[in-house]
């Protein structure tokens, strides 16, 4: 069961952006991930009151996202939309004595999108490239810090998979590379099992245990 923290920082100024320690772990539905801020530098901001959990089945599709940040939560799912495959969501302030009532949307779109590498994880997962392959996609990005949803469309390749040495036996460590269509910004994202060593404004700093190899299914 891996755990340990991730940093966040500007990806195109290196600005530190805080952090999260998380934990991560298959289970019997599929895999799940929880997750909780640490403050930017001089503990400023409020990274440290952000949480998520994240919950997928064997194929990466969510089956419950909980999103907590800047006095806002969302919570979201899986759901139909006209009939095709899609992503429910209700964002809401994160206290409940505030009057304001929680807004319901809806999505054709895969999976969901966010500061989290675990939204990363589980949008491998779900893709399931072979070296090689790429696929557009889209996902509901939960921009932060107000956890604002908004579709958005991506490209994914998985370009290759190298083996490193482990004292534990080799570790396969896939290379995506991932382009907003949006925008046209690219970056690469490194993935070891379920979790991320590197991606665009995310650096992996602290890991206790080794990244889980297979799920379930």
């Amino acid at each position: 069961m891996p755990q340990g923290v991730y940093s966040f920082h500007d990806p195109h100024d290196g600005t530190p952006r805080g952090g999260e320690r998380f934990i991560c772990a298959p289970g019997p539905m599929g895999w799940r991930y929880t997750g909780s801020g640490l403050p930017g530098p001089g503990g400023a901001g409020s990274g440290s009151s952000r949480t998520v959990d994240l919950t997928v089945d064997a194929r990466g599709r969510p089956l419950r996202v909980e999103l907590v940040a800047r006095g806002w939560r969302v919570r979201g799912g899986t759901a139909a939309v006209d009939g095709a495959a899609g992503v429910l969501w209700v964002r809401g302030p994160a206290d409940p004595d505030v009057a304001e009532e929680p807004v319901e949307g809806r999505a054709k779109a895969v999976g969901f999108a966010g500061r989290s590498p675990a939204f990363l994880v589980a949008a491998a997962r779900l893709l399931g490239l072979a070296p090689g392959q790429s696929v557009r996609v889209r996902l509901v990005d939960l921009t932060e810090p107000v956890l604002a949803p908004h579709p958005c469309d991506q490209a994914w390749a998985l370009t290759g998979i190298e083996e490193h040495p482990t004292p534990i036996g080799p570790l396969a460590v896939s290379r995506y590379e991932v382009a907003d269509l949006a925008t046209g910004v690219r970056g690469v994202v490194h993935l070891a099992g379920d979790v991320v060593l590197a991606a665009p404004g995310v650096e992996l700093e602290e890991l206790d245990g080794p990244p889980n190899r297979v799920w379930p299914g």
